[in-house]
């Protein structure tokens, strides 16, 4: 079994990231809240955290590709290392299910996906519209493609798609939660634009977890 790591502390420090001090999140405000999976089947919020530790994702939209590369590298996450963790992976988008297979099929990702396309957990925990960049913003380590080269590429996939929309509100942002097992919150991170999503490592680690070499066929690395 992989050694667990302890979570230390209970505020994230991402540089100029919008990191928050867990109690300051009421999660008691959402947790009835439904997301739906890939089937249109529902489920409360607080089920996807009442019985496990989870990291939960907040993706922009389906389109985006910066979501795109980011779910890539989550994808690359083995699912032997969230077993003998115990630790849940889930990302949340903002669109109609039936978005979520594509975007599955897209970025290799077989995680658990949910959607709230009404964006009721992402306005009732106060996450971000709009963008706001500071000068000491670092480039994602998640992102491979130049601004023009990605924008082209999230644009082609919205004109050839069965239906020509944004697949969630294009201004919306995203962020991470690492929470439970029930309402306890470990770690809160709403971003404060498209790049300022919190690094995958970074989330593993405070959540228990060894780190994973992206780089290197998504290596398990002992720390």
């Amino acid at each position: 079994m992989a050694a667990v790591y302890p979570i230390t502390q209970q505020i994230t420090s991402f540089g100029p990231r919008s990191s928050l001090a867990a109690s300051d999140i009421c999660i008691a405000d959402v947790e009835e809240c439904l997301v739906y999976n890939r089937h249109g089947i529902c489920t409360t919020f607080k089920s996807l955290f009442q019985n496990n530790k989870a990291i939960i994702i907040f993706v922009r939209n389906f389109l985006c590709y910066i979501c795109k590369e980011y779910v890539e590298d989550l994808s690359k996450i083995p699912q032997e290392l969230l077993l003998d963790s115990g630790v849940r992976l889930i990302v949340i988008g903002q669109s109609s299910y039936s978005h979520i297979e594509p975007f599955c099929i897209l970025t290799n990702y077989q995680h658990e996906i949910y959607v709230d396309p009404e964006r009721h957990i992402y306005k009732k925990l106060g996450m971000k519209r709009g963008e706001t960049f500071t000068e000491k913003a670092s480039k994602s380590p998640h992102v491979k493609s130049s601004v023009l080269g990605g924008s082209i590429r999230s644009m082609w996939r919205a004109m050839t798609g069965p239906a020509f929309d944004f697949q969630g509100d294009p201004v919306q942002q995203g962020g991470a939660l690492i929470v439970g097992p029930g309402p306890n919150v470990h770690v809160a991170h709403f971003d404060m634009n498209r790049y300022d999503h919190a690094p995958i490592n970074w989330l593993l680690q405070l959540a228990g977890m060894q780190v994973v070499d992206f780089k290197e066929n998504s290596k398990i690395t002992d720390i």
